[in-house]
């Protein structure tokens, strides 16, 4: 079926309306009438070619929320009407063992929401900016928050499970000093969650006028990481520093921050690499710097449910399809808190 959608036809171009075709849902399927997508700081990168190997056209969009319109004939977890979900995973192989312990995103064969090779026209994958997705239903999530609140929802199907995920693996909780980094996007939404997992929360920011912002999304302290005396003062104190800056940047006035056996994780993806740590500030207190990638679909619905309990969405500004490009400008100046959220009904105005 062909659906009105906004992508790329080149890495220079600027986002456009365009059709696109759809398959017909297969046995398995879950065919999805999309009603927001949230706009993730990734999706500028691809479709404009700083990532590697991206294909054209390119219609980015992994933050899909949205109402079941039709199903397959062997699908019984699903029917029309339902609110659910997809997030950056759409296939995977289905028996390795990383699919066989739900960590489906760190099979070598997943397949993303888009920019990933398919069967399905035009051989690639087509993301969320676009009126209908059709699904596996292994890859759907269903969604458990009021329908008032479905547009800030969106962004916890990358946002919420890419910060969820790291602090879940590194139990952040009760008795444990978390620090986050950079209050953005990703950054805004780890604080929400590991504030609500009962951490004692430590945000950082470059800003001084973002102190009042982190303390309302839940930071207990808020430190200024160019201030060096406030710095000094969480010197050897962090369980866990959740590192969500997508641009390069010192790496060690962080890690000098954790205690003995910490670990910085980073889940930001700058398109340059960062500057080498110095070792000594490893080895000297075992301390340790991860990486995690968004996260499996069983912890993704763990941690969608989470926040339906704990009334936890993202903070949005709702966007028409056509100020995409503007938004894309925006968020290269760090002007918005702290997610762009398409209303994906304005696709065909």
């Amino acid at each position: 079926m062909t659906v009105k959608a906004y992508g790329a036809h080149a890495g220079t171009l600027p986002l456009e309306p365009m059709d696109i075709i759809r398959r017909a849902p297969g046995a398995h399927d879950v065919q999805i009438d999309i009603a927001y997508c949230g706009v993730c700081h990734s999706d500028i990168h691809q479709v404009r070619a700083e990532w590697a190997g991206t294909l054209y056209p390119c219609v980015p969009g992994h933050e899909i929320v949205g109402r079941v319109a039709a199903v397959g004939e062997h699908v019984h977890h699903y029917r029309p009407g339902d609110l659910v979900g997809v997030g950056c995973i759409v296939d995977s192989c289905q028996h390795c063992a990383e699919c066989d312990e739900g960590l489906e995103n760190y099979c070598d064969q997943m397949v993303g929401t888009y920019n990933f090779p398919t069967p399905d026209a035009p051989g690639h994958t087509l993301g969320g900016y676009s009126q209908q997705i059709v699904v596996h239903e292994r890859y759907v999530l269903r969604i458990r928050h009021p329908q008032e609140q479905l547009a800030a929802v969106a962004p916890l199907l990358c946002a919420g499970i890419t910060t969820w995920s790291p602090l879940r693996h590194w139990q952040a909780g009760p008795g444990k000093k978390v620090g986050v980094v950079g209050i953005g996007g990703l950054g805004h939404m780890g604080i929400k969650l590991a504030h609500a997992m009962g951490a004692h929360v430590v945000a950082f920011t470059t800003s001084e006028a973002k102190r009042a912002a982190a303390k309302a999304l839940g930071a207990d302290e808020v430190v200024v990481s160019r201030n060096a005396h406030e710095m000094a003062q969480h010197s050897n104190s962090f369980d866990l520093i959740l590192n969500t800056v997508a641009a390069p940047h010192n790496l060690d006035i962080f890690t000098a921050l954790l205690r003995r056996d910490g670990t910085m994780t980073l889940v930001g993806a700058p398109a340059t690499p960062h500057d080498s740590p110095e070792v000594f500030n490893l080895i000297m207190k075992r301390r340790s710097i991860a990486g995690s990638m968004i996260g499996g679909i069983p912890e993704t619905q763990e941690m969608l449910d989470f926040c339906a309990e704990h009334g936890i969405v993202a903070d949005i500004e709702l966007i028409r399809a056509d100020q995409i490009n503007t938004a894309y400008e925006r968020m290269l100046k760090g002007d918005v808190h702290y997610r762009f959220v398409i209303d994906n009904a304005t696709l065909t105005d």
